[in-house]
């Protein structure tokens, strides 16, 4: 089995649960390969890589749904997004849903800082840098308009998605997260407490891998 780890913002491929993830795999389950994309680009580039990264993965293997993807936060979204594309068991930890209204907040906070004022003479305002993430990805206007035109609105494959959501989750709104999941017929674990990098995923570790089997095997129930 391939599981792909698609990190959230402001992270990169050495990301602490992917990380935990790979190591859990090499020690307990080492039949389970780990990749760890650095995904510190624009959102259509994410896309077409994993497309690519997915297509890859399948050649090497007889059955395509031997690939799961897990995505956190952000990559949650891309989770999804890539799973109602290919077809592909994706596991999410506190997912974004809606990153072109939440990533909104770097356009706000960059107004704020200006005071309004714009000098004519810079770019255009679809390639002004609104925020630059840790790894590096400049998230522009045009960034944002790309999420707006793909807006999560269905699940082609409800039966193969799952979300782990921590109800403290500080950045994002776990309860529009949750619903918009189980009412596409998603399995969701509303988890008490807890913070938007699921900081205790170490020891989810075993339930996840179990979880992840169950997907592939097609009996989550």
């Amino acid at each position: 089995m391939n599981i792909i780890y698609i990190h959230g913002l402001d992270s990169d491929a050495n990301s602490i649960k992917g990380s935990l993830l790979e190591e859990y795999c090499r020690q307990y389950d080492p039949d389970i390969k780990v990749l760890r994309p650095d995904l510190n680009k624009t959102p259509d580039q994410v896309f077409d890589q994993m497309l690519s990264l997915i297509d890859s993965v399948a050649s090497k293997n007889s059955h395509d749904q031997n690939t799961v993807l897990v995505g956190s936060s952000l990559g949650g979204y891309f989770a999804t997004l890539l799973s109602n594309h290919t077809g592909c068991p994706a596991l999410l930890l506190n997912p974004s849903i809606q990153p072109h209204q939440t990533l909104q907040r770097f356009k706000h906070s960059t107004e704020t800082e200006d005071d309004g004022a714009k000098d004519e003479s810079t770019n255009d305002e679809a390639s002004e840098v609104l925020y630059t993430t840790l790894g590096g990805w400049r998230i522009t206007n045009a960034d944002l308009r790309w999420f707006a035109c793909h807006q999560l609105s269905s699940l082609n494959y409800p039966k193969k998605v799952v979300a782990l959501i921590k109800e403290g989750d500080e950045l994002l709104n776990s309860s529009l997260s949750a619903n918009f999941y189980r009412e596409q017929g998603a399995t969701v674990n509303m988890q008490k407490g807890g913070d938007h990098r699921f900081s205790d995923f170490k020891t989810q570790l075993p339930k996840v891998i179990e979880v992840i089997q169950q997907l592939v095997k097609g009996r989550l129930v």
